[in-house]
Parts: structure tokens; sequence; C-alpha cells
């Protein structure tokens, strides 16, 4: 069944009021301490150069007029010294030869300042994913916040530029103000009542962009993800064997034709109204000019101020239209920027108060005491009353059916989630205790969806202790054991190849010898306490054998934790535990499990027959 789209109603509801627009721009002045954290001595050019430029117009404006003048009163006179005049056209030569050359500086330090800050904030957010808590990075609403601050880098580096603009363009604004208040006043009141009726219908434009671009975020990751899936080396194989193309295509379009029709019934009111009210603005500008013409007639001003006058008038104009312009598109950036700076505050796991020091060495081991859970948005509960405990130095495995909670005992052992009743402990200590990024580096764990990082192979490995990055020997230990130094043999590049096909030169790899690689990185940390969910997975038999024979030699002494379908492995492990719906059903070594006759050894039995 499809996912019903937002409609125009909804979009409606999501829209900010112009007390919304504007509650947004008191952002700005922390924005601005952004900008200028990023580099304080570009900032000081930028706002140096905008000052001094800000008042060419009205200068130039100005000498224009004494040149007419001076060509008149030359031309009534019959004078033949005509020093004034080239000074005059010489002065204005300089003046517009340096507003040319401060007006390359300030896009020179507006596009510096928009790199600087575009990486400060890309960083920030990475920086920001570092204190938020899993369960938060697997919602969807949070990842609808990500999306909106992580791909409006471009949108606040614009916005960058318009504020420093609106700061020139005011001190522009103010002084063309001042010369047409000097020779003629009411042309203020015509201009204002041209340019206000445009401001407001912008305004409320602005805003219900912001309100559907927003009301859509969900919508617009799936786009995304459809661009990715339908045309990626990764998928291409399922996408082509699964006959999926027209699927993903008839989706797509679907969902982007619809975000098009919303889109482009605003555009055609946006454009409507901004063609209404534009004309509006254009026989008002006639109007002042008419105006200024019937003051020359009646010899009320002389030819030179004509020009000042309807220069200064025609430039005023542009002038406010580009300022309120510019004051919409900020009014909107401000609620863009709302939503990046909502993501760089929201609540993280408040820290541990008085934190205890991890245990060193681990004497007991940890305790799960009756612990219940259950998924943030789900009243299922994954975990039901579990108790059981892992010895220090003890090897334990995990053994269930998909869904029994093996995965989500892990998760609530490394402090990914907390239970919602009951407590986890570790040499006796609740694990609240302990400060969480401190306690989770106690652990070394490969994932059974383990990342490929596109890196070199030397970094995929080191990523495990990624500060001993330039300590080779460790890595190649660290390939040794984990069997990946066959995989380094193959390469052309050994260490330093890059992996994936991303980037130039790189080269893929099967997903054994991946596997390898992230079993590396489990032993270049060198934890006290191993945790391996399905490490094996995409082993053959032998490899998966020598990899487990290795392993259990290596980590004779530490405490580790196994999850695996494959009971050759498990039964390698000092103790094995069976879930099943969320409960533990049996416990015990694998003799054990097989004289209880249970799940266990039907799952083993199922399994060994198909070796045979």
């Amino acid at each position: 069944m499809a996912r019903r789209l937002p409609s125009i109603k909804e979009t409606k509801k999501e829209r900010p009021g112009f007390k919304d627009s504007f509650a947004a721009f008191r952002l700005i002045p922390r924005f601005a301490r952004e900008i200028w954290k990023t580099s304080s001595s570009l900032f000081l050019i930028n706002m140096i150069t905008r000052l001094i430029n800000a008042f060419s117009p009205v200068v130039v404006l100005w000498i224009g007029k004494l040149i007419i003048d001076e060509i008149i009163g030359i031309v009534n006179s019959g004078s033949e010294d005509y020093t004034i005049l080239w000074n005059y056209v010489l002065l204005e030569f300089l003046i517009v030869l340096l507003t040319d050359v401060l007006g390359r500086v300030i896009t020179l330090t507006d596009g510096l300042l928009g790199d600087l800050y575009a990486n400060s904030s890309s960083v920030a957010i990475i920086q920001k994913t570092k204190e938020i808590g899993i369960s938060q990075l697997e919602d969807a609403v949070f990842y609808d916040k990500l999306e909106r601050a992580r791909t409006q880098t471009t949108g606040r580096v614009n916005l960058m530029s318009n504020i420093l603009n609106q700061f020139q363009s005011l001190i522009s604004i103010g002084s063309l103000i001042a010369g047409l208040i000097f020779f003629e006043p009411v042309l203020i009141v015509i201009l204002v009542l041209s340019v206000i009726p445009s401001f407001i219908n912008e305004i409320r434009f602005s805003s219900a962009s912001y309100s559907l671009a927003r009301s859509w975020t969900a919508e617009r990751r799936e786009l995304d993800y459809l661009r990715y899936i339908g045309a990626n080396d990764k998928t291409a194989k399922e996408v082509k064997l699964f006959g999926l193309t027209d699927f993903l295509s008839d989706r797509f379009s679907r969902l982007s034709d619809e975000y098009y029709r919303l889109n482009k019934k605003l555009a055609v009111q946006r454009t409507a109204w901004g063609g209404f009210f534009n004309m509006l603005g254009v026989l008002s500008y006639y109007g002042a000019y008419i105006l200024i013409i019937y003051r020359v007639l009646t010899g009320m001003i002389t030819i030179g101020e004509l020009t000042f006058l309807s220069g200064s008038f025609n430039r005023l104009r542009n002038a406010l239209q580009g300022f309120f312009g510019r004051f919409t598109r900020i009014t909107e950036s401000a609620l863009y920027l709302k939503d990046y700076f909502d993501f760089i505050d929201m609540e993280t796991p408040p820290p541990v108060k008085d934190p205890l020091p991890i245990p060193d060495p681990i004497k007991e081991g940890f305790e799960f005491r009756n612990v219940w859970f259950s998924y943030p948005g789900s009243s299922h509960h994954v975990l039901k009353n579990v108790s059981f405990r892992i010895k220090a130095g003890e090897k334990m495995a995990f053994v269930g059916e998909n869904g029994a909670g093996k995965t989500t005992l892990i998760k609530l052992l490394l402090r990914f989630y907390e239970p919602q009743q009951g407590e986890i402990c570790l040499d006796g200590i609740n694990i609240n205790r302990f400060e969480r990024e401190t306690y989770q580096q106690v652990f070394g764990v490969i994932f059974q969806d383990f990342l490929r990082y596109e890196f070199t192979l030397r970094e995929n490995i080191a990523v495990g202790r990624i500060e001993d990055l330039p300590d080779l020997e460790r890595i190649k230990r660290a390939a040794e054991l984990s069997l990946a130094d066959d995989v380094v043999r193959e390469l052309e590049e050994g260490y330093e190849q890059q992996l994936g096909r991303r980037f130039k030169k790189g080269k893929d790899l099967s997903g054994g010898q991946w596997q390898k690689i992230a079993l590396a990185r489990a032993y270049m940390k060198d934890a006290r306490v191993l945790v391996l969910d399905e490490p094996t997975a995409a082993l053959d038999a032998k490899a998966e054998f020598e990899v487990f024979e290795r392993f259990i030699g290596l980590t004779r002494g530490k405490t580790s934790v196994i999850i695996s379908h494959r009971f050759s492995t498990v039964r390698m492990a000092d103790r094995i535990i069976v879930l099943k719906n969320g409960e533990i059903l049996e416990e015990g070594t694998h003799e054990e499990l097989m004289e209880n006759d249970q799940l266990y050894a039907e799952l083993f039995s199922l399994q060994a027959s198909g070796y045979q």
C-alpha cells in the first residue's frame, strides 16, 4: 500500500506565520558569532570594505551632478577653463575604480568565509552525532532533523552573504535617502508605498516555501534513497535480477511529481502576485519621474540635480527592492537556520554525576538483573525479565532464532539503550554509574553489519584504534591474527590499497575478505571485552574454523561474547544461553544443552543434518 503524501492543507498547517518568521531573527547574532569564530580577520576585512563601498553610489551620483552642472555652466558662460570639470571626471573615475576593487575584495572574502563556515558547521553536525544516543540515531523523527540540518549547508552560506549584503545596503540606502530628502522629501513617501506591498508578499511566500520543504523532509529523503538504490553498483545486481527498475522509477516519479505539483502551484502564485506588485512599483517610479521633470521645467531644480534625483530615486528603488528581497530570503533562511541550531542544541543523555572508575582488571564480570526492554515507540517487549551472568574471562555465546533478542542484549550491554526495568552491573556496579564513553572503550565489537570504509586497507584496520594509525607494525599484527594478511598479499598496493569502488584506483573485496578486515579491527583495539555479532557469516567453513580457533586461543583470559547461528562456532564457548521470544530458555555448556534435548539440541541437529 502506497504511503500517503502530505497534502496542501497539511503543508499549510506547518506554515510559520509572520511572528515565527521574525522570531527566527533572534538567531542571527548567534549566527554572526559563529562566522566570526571561523575567521575574525576575514570578517573584519569584509565589514570594513563593505562600509567604505556602501557610500560609493551616492558619491558617484553627486559627482555626476557636479559634472553636468559644470558642463552647463561652461556652455552658458563660454568659458574655456575646463580644470574643475576634468578634476570631477578624474575623481569619478578613481571612485569607480576603487568601487570595483572593493567589490572584488568583498566577493573574495565572502567566498572564503562561506567555505570556512560550511566546513565548521559540517564538523559541528558530525561532532553532535557523537553526543547523541543510538536510540535517537535509530529514530525516524530524529533523521528528519538531521536531514534538515545536514542538507542546508549551502543555504546557511547564502544566508551569511545576504546578511553582510544587508549591512552594506542599509548604509547605501541611508545615504541615498538623505540626498532625496535634501531635494524632494515627497519622493520617499512614493518610494515606500511602491515597495512595501511587494515586501509583504515575498515574506508570505517565503514562509510557504519553507513549510512545504519542511513537511516533505521524509519524502525528500525517500527520493534520495530511491536515486541511490536505482543507480548504484552495490544494488545493481538485485535491481536487475528482480526487475525492480520500473518499480523504483514509478515510485520515484509518483513522489517527485507530487512534490513538483505542490511546488509549481506555489511558484506560479508567487510569480503572479510578484508581477502585480512590481507593476505598482513601476507605476510609482514613473510618477516620481514625472514629478522630477516637472520640477526642472518650472525651474525649481537644475539639470544636474535632475540627474542626481532620477539616478538616486532609481538606485534607491532598486536598493530597497534588493534589500527587501534579501530580507525575505534571510527570513526564510533564518527558519532553516533554526533547524540547524535546533539540531545542535538537541538534548543529549546527561553526563553521569560523580562517575566511578572502570574496574581494572574486571574481577567478577557482568550481570543482567531482571532486565525488561522494548524499543522506543513500541509496546512489544524484546526482552522479558532476563537475568544471567557473564563471568570475567568467560566466553559466552548467545543462540536463538531471529528476533529472539540476541543483538538487543548486546546493545544494552554496550549502553546504546537503557533497560526499562532491571539493571546491568559490572563487578556489582550498575553500568549507569560509569561515564558512557569511557565504559564503551572497554569493548572491542564487530557487528554483523560492520561498515566497509572506503579508505585504504591500512586505515580500515586502524579504525579499531585510530590513534595508532601510524603504527604499521601493530596493524600488521592485527591483520595476521584475523587472517587478513592473506588479503593484503593479494593487493597490488598492500596496506596502502584504496578499498571500494567510490574513489580512483579503488578495489572492492569479497564479503569474506571484508569480514577478515573487520575482525582485524577488534584485534587492533586489544579491548578487555570482545563482542562478536555474527562475525564470520561471510566466511567459508574452513576459514571460520581457523578464525575461531585462533580467536579462542588469543582471547584466553579475556571476557568475550559471541552471537552466531553456526553451532560449530558456538560449541567452542564456555557457556551458551538460548533465547526464545525475549526470554532465557536454556543455559549451559554444549554437552549439557544437548543432553537437555530442547531448542538448542533441535537447532543443532537440524544444522548438522545439512552437512550429512
